[in-house]
């Protein structure tokens, strides 16, 4: 039980709201002389226009490659000087700019300005742009003939075919060819705004220090952009959807999977426990066991559960030989189907426990760990105490708890994609 004390004792989150209007995150540690921050925006690709897909990634990902007052070389320059981090990142549902920093007044002050300069007057260098989109083009090219990705992205399709979840598998060669500094421009005025932030801050910092360092983070912005229209919801039921994409690669590369999880879903532990023990877990789970062990079609098929706002995708994969894969696909279905009518053994889901709460610590023993998690808690609203009750939820979950869950899984709906099948 020690493992399952500890994440409490651990640390303590303290909240605010910024005068301007942002969230803000501290878990306080003096351990190391390091600071991490991360400024969250609503701005992931699920913003993109549909007729626009691929600006959001582009905006986020340029935001480090140049200032107002620095082009992309005088900035690398400054930051290199500083022995700091400061990047960009963009997500499907976030975008914003990551910080790493000795605690040293001087030396995280300086990051925290250059960030500043990022989120506030990105210089988004035409040249700059134009050499990301040829880049862009490029790998787009290059993994369009990798069957595991021609899976994913058809699957996404299947699972959102008019949502915004899935406008990143429908990014082409020509969305990306038409974005302009003008597209940037124009995103980042829509969606970084003060009160559309989300600053967590883990670190050698005081409460007055990180309150300071979030005002100084967002100096400059708007205080707020119009209201962001809310994410709809993904329609559930009537999928099972099927493609078949012709590959010359000499196995089969196949994917199910169905819109199922939220992050505030009220069966989030049952049902990411029960995906430890389908296809979470490595060796220990059925479908490695039944399609590699038993069956020998795979040197590997796996499970997992991405929790997004609306409801985020189960995912099933493997690989196998193209003469099997029509057998493979048919034996992957019937462990799912038997896991949704049966749940889990008492043995498989003590294993479970005994692994997830055992490693859990592991989780964030480090700041840079630390740090993801705590942006996730600000930006999708999740109590203070979503980290240190997770081992004790996981504990006191239930054989039938489980498969109560997963009981909205309904295994004839999964979409599917069989890449290179014969």
């Amino acid at each position: 039980w020690f493992a399952i004390a500890l994440p409490a004792q651990a640390f303590d989150i303290q909240r605010w709201t910024s005068p301007g209007g942002a969230k803000v995150l501290l878990v306080a540690r003096h351990d190391n002389p390091i600071v991490d921050i991360d400024i969250a925006f609503d701005a992931g690709s699920r913003r993109d226009a549909p007729d626009k897909i691929g600006v959001a990634d582009m905006a986020n990902g340029l935001l480090d490659t140049g200032i107002a007052e620095d082009d992309e070389e005088a900035l690398r320059v400054k930051i290199s000087d500083l022995a700091v981090t400061v990047s960009s990142y963009g997500e499907l549902e976030r975008g914003g700019v990551r910080i790493r920093s000795l605690s040293r007044a001087d030396t995280l002050n300086a990051a925290v300005a250059l960030a500043n300069q990022m989120l506030v007057s990105p210089r988004y260098d035409d040249k700059v742009l134009q050499r990301e989109k040829s880049r862009a083009i490029a790998g787009l090219r290059q993994s369009l003939t990798q069957p595991g990705f021609l899976a994913g992205r058809a699957l996404d399709t299947l699972n959102y075919p008019q949502h915004p979840y899935g406008y990143g598998a429908r990014e082409n060669e020509a969305s990306l060819a038409a974005i302009s500094r003008a597209d940037l421009q124009r995103f980042h005025a829509a969606h970084y705004a003060a009160n559309n932030a989300v600053i967590a801050i883990v670190g050698d910092l005081t409460r007055a220090q990180a309150q300071q360092l979030a005002e100084r983070l967002l100096q400059g912005l708007p205080e707020s952009a119009a209201p962001l229209a809310a994410v709809p919801p993904v329609a559930l039921g009537n999928h099972f959807r099927n493609e078949r994409i012709a590959h010359p690669a000499s196995q089969a590369h196949i994917m199910l999977g169905l819109p199922v999880i939220t992050r505030d879903d009220p069966d989030y532990y049952a049902l990411l426990t029960g995906n430890y023990i389908l296809g979470g877990g490595g060796f220990d789970s059925r479908l490695m066991k039944v399609l590699r062990d038993q069956k020998g079609y795979t040197y590997g098929a796996s499970s997992s559960l991405s929790p997004l706002q609306q409801a985020g995708p189960l995912t099933i994969g493997f690989a196998t030989q193209k003469a099997s894969a029509e057998a493979a696909l048919a034996d992957a279905r019937q462990v799912v189907a038997e896991f949704v009518a049966q749940g889990p053994t008492e043995a498989e889901l003590a294993q479970a426990k005994a692994n997830i709460v055992g490693g859990f610590p592991l989780r964030f023993d480090s700041n840079a760990k630390l740090i993801g998690y705590l942006s996730v808690m600000g930006f999708y609203n999740l109590p203070n105490d979503f980290l240190s009750a997770y081992p004790a939820k996981v504990e006191a979950l239930t054989t039938s708890q489980i498969r109560a869950a997963w009981q909205r899984v309904d295994p004839s709906e999964l979409n599917t994609v069989v890449v290179g099948g014969e």
